[in-house]
């Protein structure tokens, strides 16, 4: 069952359009990804979730509800443009954001020394915000995030002004958010954590979504049918011609004792035929399909709609 989910809703400011239409399922229990370039419409999208904005047209469903005020209790919302308090001491702030999404005082002071002994941030508490660094801050901000256990998290770009260290951390945090069952929607420009984090995305470019759907099924959609062979066999350019019409041989790169071959298949082969046609002419230690990273496919598909062989 879906937490979230938009039927036709669209958006305009003026005659400028944000949103055209966007019908977006987001399963419960999962990451969802929500990509596209800057000025696609992604923060519209993420204030109509979150009640600062209305849309024009359509309907925003929360958890089979039409989207009601009080739903607001059960998101939790990390911003790009954070927004603490900059004079406040980190601990009262953390305690009074609290108070304002339901948390009884003592519950909240509680679940604040929990969440600032497990980032080992307890000397920050009495820190004014403006003492503390950006990375610090986003600390401080993710944990206000999290702490009501809303049903639904927003995260747009949580991992600014985070070193790799602590990129590693939230990161371990926000699966094991979404393994206690919270729901996410995950705003970002990182490809790489796209891959690492999303069980959905959609793409919205130019107020549509134009690309939507499981990240290993869309990876798949766009594979362009080359394989990698590894062998402790080097030269196989004897073996070249023997093969079935349909699979091209493409490069072989060397990887300590052992070598990488690369293959493409025309489309009416798979890789049975590829394993079967080598097989009784060299041994094959390694065998995957390489399929185009997300990285590739949002640029693609932005740009021109289709993927080129030198991305991948």
């Amino acid at each position: 069952m879906d937490l979230i989910r938009t039927e036709e809703i669209s958006k305009r400011y003026g005659n400028f359009v944000a949103l055209d239409h966007i019908s977006i399922s987001v399963p419960k229990g999962s990451i969802f990804g929500l990509l596209g370039p800057n000025g696609a419409g992604k923060t519209t999208f993420i204030r109509i979730i979150n009640q600062i904005i209305a849309p024009d047209h359509g309907t925003v469903f929360f958890n089979g509800e039409a989207l009601k005020p009080q739903h607001t209790d059960k998101i939790g919302y990390l911003p790009e443009e954070r927004g603490l308090y900059k004079k406040m001491k980190a601990g009262e702030q953390a305690i009074y954001l609290a108070r304002l999404k339901g948390v009884p005082q003592h519950e909240a002071v509680s679940r604040l020394k929990y969440w600032f002994k497990k980032f080992d941030i307890q000397n920050w508490w009495d820190k004014k915000v403006e003492e503390l660094s950006k990375g610090m801050q986003q600390k401080i901000q993710f944990i206000i995030t999290i702490l009501h256990r809303p049903e639904l998290l927003i995260f747009d770009e949580p991992f600014s002004g985070f070193d790799p260290i602590n990129v590693d951390l939230v990161k371990n945090e926000i699966l094991r958010l979404k393994d206690e069952g919270a729901s996410i929607i995950f705003s970002t420009h990182n490809m790489e954590s796209v891959e690492q984090l999303c069980d959905n995305i959609a793409l919205i470019h130019q107020s549509k979504v134009v690309l939507s759907g499981r990240v290993n099924e869309i990876k798949s959609q766009f594979s362009q049918n080359l394989f990698e062979i590894e062998s402790p066999q080097h030269d196989i350019n004897s073996i070249i011609p023997l093969l079935p019409q349909g699979i091209h041989y493409k490069n072989t790169e060397s990887n300590t004792s052992m070598y990488k071959h690369y293959f493409k298949l025309d489309t009416n082969l798979g890789p049975n035929d590829l394993l079967k046609s080598l097989l009784p002419y060299m041994p094959i230690v390694g065998f995957h399909e390489l399929l185009p990273s997300m990285h590739d496919i949002f640029v693609s598909t932005i740009q021109n709609g289709s993927l080129s062989e030198n991305q991948i």
